[in-house]
């Protein structure tokens, strides 16, 4: 009996230990969950109120209203034209995260081969936050290029990211100058890189309007638009790289869990200080949008940004230039012609950019917009630039180009060398070609036009001496008269 008195005693005790063992850790588990709760409850909160800040596009006359979005910051550009769609506090200096690596790799695509080793410093890989995206890559092993690009673009990798700055670079610091001048080259405003991998710092910054601005260059590249609309990518054993493993993007977009028709490929990015940043391009109906949202919250980046690329391809459309206007008629310029054949048909050596065509909305037409033409550009096939607005906003633009067609019709049935064919097509670039037969007719038309003036000028310097012969014989018979009245005696 007391033997089962005190093993009851025990097991009330054991109890009761376990329960005190367990209790500040069941407080510490409902407190962390309260304090989520409470947390997620205040970013929900300046979430709803972002959605309240003022959309500038939606202030422009005429201009379709766009939606509210719970980011602070968001654009829809068109790739090829640059011309803004939506904006909404696009010039905020906000943090980027991994969007950063969109410029990371653009600068290694355009300073390195894709097979080129990339081998990983000791920095490269321990230099990042613990626990921070990465795809194991270890101290001394080597990954090629282009497999750089699948983990930085893909995986979101911020050892690689870190490698290929010092690989292409020479140090991380030197990597951070050269994307500090290759932004401020492609027409950024906002922007200060410190890292290639977008890990916070305080001076790591930039914007809506230059992540755009950046990506239209980076959509540019075939392969680098590959990867960023890759779902998975398979990382093979190698003899400088040993593990064989496949990652995927975190990109909701690509993975399909959000599907988008027309979609090309993005990037994401993530820090507690920057929050949710996207940049996505998808192409519909000829025209190719890139959509930036900043400061968003899991999972509304990927539905605002579904929200705004439907905004931009439902409200606006592709207007051709050369199809519609006619206020700078270049056929009528009657001496800037080229043709085939001497005698032949006869085409402008000046034209309007066939390809070049405007962004407008459905609800607008051609010849609501004002033109105005400026002879500075660099291209030198181009003479001038003739660039639209709409209401104020500009809507894209069309070059004044100089044909480059000066093809014979004729043949001379004589073979003719490569060396011989090379120097003539560069003697061709330096001739200008007229049409002969408005030439002609010029100088035909010039050349009555002198003979008609001589002989006008004879007539009146003949009718002019006709009359002074016909007076000084007048004269003379007057005197003659004269003097037979005086008689034959007279002396003058």
């Amino acid at each position: 009996m007391k033997l089962s008195l005190f093993f009851y005693k025990f097991k009330n005790k054991l109890k009761f230990l376990a329960l005190s063992l367990c209790l500040p850790a069941f407080i510490f588990y409902a407190a962390s969950i309260l304090v989520q709760a409470s947390e997620l409850e205040e970013l929900a909160e300046a979430m709803e109120n972002r959605k309240l800040l003022p959309i500038q596009s939606n202030e422009i006359e005429n201009w379709p209203a766009g939606p509210a979005v719970g980011a602070q910051s968001a654009i829809v550009v068109e790739a090829n034209t640059g011309v803004i769609l939506y904006s909404k506090n696009i010039h905020e200096k906000l943090y980027p995260a991994s969007t950063t690596k969109i410029l990371t790799a653009l600068i290694a695509a355009e300073n390195s081969t894709l097979d080129e080793m990339v081998t990983f410093s000791h920095n490269a890989v321990f230099s990042i936050e613990k626990g921070s995206s990465n795809m194991g890559i270890d101290a001394g092993e080597s990954l090629p290029m282009e497999e750089c690009l699948y983990g930085i673009l893909l995986v979101s990798a911020n050892e690689v990211s870190n490698a290929v700055a010092e690989h292409v670079g020479g140090s991380m610091e030197e990597f951070a100058r050269l994307m500090n001048e290759r932004a401020q080259e492609l027409g950024c405003v906002d922007s200060h890189f410190v890292n290639a991998n977008g890990l916070h710092n305080d001076d790591h910054y930039t914007s809506a309007y230059d992540l755009s601005v950046i990506a239209r260059k980076f959509f540019q590249n075939e392969l680098l638009t590959k990867i960023s609309g890759t779902p998975t990518h398979h990382f093979e054993a190698t003899e400088t790289q040993p593990d064989d493993f496949i990652l995927g993007t975190h990109n909701k977009l690509v993975t399909h869990e959000y599907s988008y028709e027309g979609l090309i490929g993005g990037k994401t990015g993530y820090t507690n200080m920057a929050r949710q940043t996207l940049v996505t391009c998808a192409e519909r109906n000829g025209m190719k949008l890139i959509c930036v949202v900043m400061k968003d919250e899991s999972p509304y980046q990927f539905t605002d940004t579904i929200d705004l690329l439907n905004y931009g391809f439902n409200n606006f459309e592709i207007v051709n230039v050369s199809e519609n206007e006619t206020k700078f008629n270049i056929n009528n310029a009657d001496f800037f012609q080229s043709n085939n054949d001497i005698f032949g048909s006869s085409k402008p050596i000046l034209s309007l950019n066939k390809t070049s065509y405007l962004i407008l909305p459905k609800t607008a037409v051609f010849k609501d917009t004002i033109s105005s033409i400026s002879y500075d550009t660099e291209d030198e096939n181009q003479i001038a630039r003739i660039d639209y607005t709409y209401n104020g906003v500009y809507v894209g633009n069309a070059s004044v180009d100089i044909s480059t067609e000066a093809v014979s019709s004729y043949d001379f049935d004589s073979p003719i060398d490569d060396k011989t064919q090379a120097e003539k097509e560069n003697a061709d670039e330096n001739i200008i070609f007229v049409n002969i037969k408005k030439v002609l007719l010029f100088v035909l038309v010039s050349a009555g036009i002198l003979i008609l003036l001589f002989i006008a000028k004879s007539l009146i310097q003949n009718y002019s001496f006709s009359r002074r012969s016909r007076r000084r014989l007048f004269e003379r018979r007057r005197r003659k008269k004269w003097l037979k009245g005086k008689g034959p005696n007279f002396k003058g």
